[in-house]
């Protein structure tokens, strides 16, 4: 483990090797699971906020679920996450004609109809971060449907945290990223 200022990252994020391989995984990660994604309190207004920009993307199942109990719910661990549909996908969640996954909410931002890109934990993944008292914790979640990006990074001698560059800065900004750029540095020099 490193310490940058109140952050504890976990070496994986240094070591390990990622690449997302969507066209192997069909974005997976976007529909297993037992729970949304993240959502960090300033963004359940931005989700609402985005909403009529990508109604017409979601399925009709989607679109039920969010008018019984909205963008979001309670998981129980007490944080708030994205609307689920079926007990799995995530009601941004939509399919392109090849059956691989994408989010309406990404989809939006990039075609310029929207200026909220997603959750910042959907774009930070494989990364996971905790919030403790006096602290962040930042992980690896480490993922059997990622199998294919792990195989892809190793391939690329791309490290994890380089992967995620942009959500990285995005939640921690330009300096801490370059930091964590140092901290890599000198663990690859120890090495």
């Amino acid at each position: 483990m490193i310490q940058i200022d109140d952050k504890i990252v976990s070496l994986d994020i240094l070591r390990e090797k990622f690449f997302c391989d969507l066209h192997a995984c069909k974005g997976e990660c976007c529909i297993e699971g037992d729970a949304g994604a993240p959502l960090e309190k300033e963004e359940i207004p931005e989700l609402e906020k985005a909403l009529p920009t990508v109604w017409e993307e979601l399925s009709q199942s989607a679109r039920e679920v969010i008018n019984k109990q909205g963008v979001c719910y309670e998981d129980e661990d007490g944080e708030m996450v994205t609307s689920i549909v079926a007990g799995k996908d995530c009601v941004f969640t939509c399919y392109d004609g090849k059956g691989i996954c994408y989010c309406a909410l990404e989809k939006a931002y990039r075609e310029g109809k929207s200026d909220f890109y997603k959750p910042v934990s959907c774009h930070l993944y494989p990364i996971r971060v905790q919030r403790y008292s006096g602290f962040q914790a930042i992980n690896y979640h480490k993922w059997s449907v990622c199998k294919t990006a792990v195989v892809l990074g190793e391939k690329k001698d791309i490290p994890v945290y380089k992967f995620l560059k942009e959500p990285l800065i995005r939640k921690f900004g330009e300096e801490w990223y370059h930091e964590l750029e140092i901290a890599a540095q000198e663990l690859k020099n120890q090495l």
